[in-house]
């Protein structure tokens, strides 16, 4: 495909993009109509949201119009499958340029596509508007399939801390960029394109998880939120979290504690959940801490000591770097 966005036209575009679209059974309309229908056979829907800005993050020059469409969808469907459900349905909100080559927005579609079908999932539709920054705009949606969500208020004194997917590779990848470089591959893939392990939400949901959350803005800023939820005070083993080698090896070439990206790095969207101790949790999550009751403000400790480096991301702390 040759031209802009503009040569090619609002409803040229959208022909080229759903035209890319793949379906599944629980998708009865699809795009094309005023809107989608997709079925809910629990009788509640689980939604999310989230939105990607151009210069704040992502990076042209860092990843592909493929990778952030992985990306987008990813940080959206995880966020489902840390409710205990199940992904059925992404929409997109997307502002581009006229002069933006058709061929990126159809690249970012492939990635959309490519990233719901991993996950059980299909884009439904959406809207499409000119804009001076590329904004990608994501609504996901999910089916609970007649079980209890798995809230955030949920964990309990005595339930032990798990975590499952991986955690700082983005953090680390991101450090790689930023010094102009483009390995260790894993990790900058890991940054691109976050592999959250999405089966493991609804899972974590039958063994009977007490709370669970994404790995989104940080380990001990998104532990907070439950904490915070809970009225708990939840206590990471420092060395029960995994750091590889090769993180090592970064983390000394830039001068940076690897433990400081698998704590606070965000956007790998691992998922971490509380469990009553008796239950016996598969070889995938491991056990990193521990929760106990607040004696006074519920909060997130390191190896029983507050940790006084950044806690992880904040839009509206410290001006953020492009992620």
């Amino acid at each position: 495909m040759k031209g802009t966005v503009g040569e090619l036209g609002e409803f040229g575009l959208i022909r080229e993009l759903t035209a890319r679209l793949t379906s599944t059974s629980s998708v009865s309309v699809g795009p094309g109509d005023d809107a989608a229908v997709v079925a809910a056979p629990d009788g509640r829907v689980v939604a999310s949201t989230d939105v990607l800005l151009e210069g704040r993050h992502f990076r042209r020059d860092w990843s592909t119009a493929y990778d952030v469409g992985r990306k987008a969808a990813a940080q959206n469907l995880a966020d489902i499958a840390a409710m205990g459900a199940h992904p059925t349905a992404l929409l997109l909100g997307l502002v581009v340029p006229a002069e933006l080559p058709a061929t990126w927005a159809t690249e970012l579609m492939d990635g959309l596509r490519d990233e719901c079908h991993v996950a059980g999932a299909a884009v439904v539709g959406g809207d499409l508007v000119r804009g001076e920054t590329i904004t990608v705009s994501i609504t996901a949606l999910g089916d609970l399939r007649d079980r209890a969500p798995v809230t955030r208020d949920g964990a309990r004194p005595g339930d032990v801390v798990a975590v499952t997917g991986w955690l700082g590779w983005s953090a680390a990848g991101h450090a790689v960029l930023s010094r102009g470089f483009r390995s260790p591959r894993a990790f900058v893939e890991a940054h691109r394109r976050p592999e959250p392990p999405y089966h493991a939400g609804p899972a974590a949901a039958e063994l009977g998880a007490t709370a669970m959350v994404d790995v989104s803005d940080g380990l001990i800023a998104d532990l907070g939120h439950v904490a915070e939820a809970s009225g708990v005070h939840v206590d990471i083993h420092s060395g029960s979290v995994d750091i590889p080698s090769q993180m090592s090896d970064i983390g000394t070439a830039v001068g940076v504690d690897p433990l400081q990206w698998v704590l606070s790095g965000g956007e790998d969207h691992a998922l971490v959940a509380t469990f009553p101790a008796e239950i016996k949790l598969p070889a995938r999550w491991k056990v990193i801490g521990e929760v106990r009751a607040a004696a006074g403000t519920p909060r997130v400790t390191v190896d029983e000591a507050p940790w006084t480096k950044a806690a992880g991301w904040d839009h509206f702390g410290a001006v953020p770097e492009v992620r």
